[in-house]
């Protein structure tokens, strides 16, 4: 495979055709001109290949270049590929870029979670998080639903951005792939669950259930919330609820490691 587009040599780090790439650690928390970063090999093929983002641009370390010819041989032609030494690199970005892989999207509108539960079909299973605020959560979390296959993901916006670069690193692309949704709040998140006909199980060390032994019947929404202080009681009160069973006197798990345990509990593969 040829690489869409022939390489630019980046030389000054102030060159303005990588300005958007510049401090990509304080830039990711105010925004980018609604742009996000994507960092690393494997993020980038699915970037390029699962096409749900416009790619604009790639910087790439010189000595990477050849090691990515296939990636980049799946970027839109017209996408311009900058090449930089290490010294410049780490100078645009901020700080040591190791992996010496980036790339540049372009977000898309925000999408409609009815929209979203419209196009989702009869036996969909759909992630609802609430308060996760940890973007290596959400990362994870992200991870999980690609493995075991879930249609969607839907946030309240207490939760933190899929798009920030490292929750997009740690979900191995893919908060690039499945299709995510925001709402207000758990009780906006709820009553659109509900208006799409979603059986909603909550998942949560004092839940009435054993995940084990939850059978699942059509639309499956498993709502998972932030460690500590979990889900509300009411938005619980409103719905099923389901334990992990584990060791006695321990009755805690990682937020992403209970989700990967009922989602597989839950995975019908396709």
């Amino acid at each position: 495979m040829t690489m869409a587009a022939a390489p630019i040599r980046i030389e000054d780090p102030d060159d303005p055709r990588i300005a958007a790439y510049r401090a990509i650690r304080e830039r990711d928390l105010v925004g980018r001109e609604n742009r996000f970063v994507a960092e690393g090999k494997v993020v980038l093929n699915v970037l390029f290949s699962a096409r749900r983002f416009e790619a604009e641009s790639a910087l790439v370390l010189d000595r990477r270049l050849e090691g990515m010819k296939d990636t980049l041989a799946l970027a839109p032609a017209a996408m311009p590929v900058y090449v930089a030494a290490q010294a410049v690199m780490d100078a645009v970005a901020g700080f040591h870029i190791h992996r010496g892989v980036l790339a540049l999207g372009r977000r898309r509108d925000a999408q409609d979670a009815d929209a979203l539960l419209t196009s989702l079909p009869g036996d969909a299973l759909v992630v609802a998080l609430s308060g996760i605020s940890n973007h290596d959560n959400i990362g994870a979390i992200f991870r999980n639903a690609a493995a075991f296959e879930a249609d969607a993901v839907l946030l309240d916006a207490t939760c933190c951005d899929p798009l920030y670069r490292k929750a997009i690193r740690v979900s191995v692309g893919a908060a690039l792939k499945v299709p995510f949704a925001v709402e207000a709040n758990e009780e906006a998140l709820f009553a659109a669950l509900d208006r799409h006909g979603f059986d909603q199980i909550a998942l949560s060390p004092s839940g009435g259930e054993d995940i084990a032994c939850v059978a699942r019947d059509g639309r499956t929404a498993l709502w998972l919330g932030a460690e500590g202080h979990g889900l509300k009681e009411a938005t619980m009160a409103r719905m099923r609820t389901a334990r992990i069973a584990m060791s006695a006197g321990f009755d805690s798990l990682n937020v992403a490691t209970a989700g990967a345990i009922a989602l597989h509990r839950l995975w019908r593969p396709r």
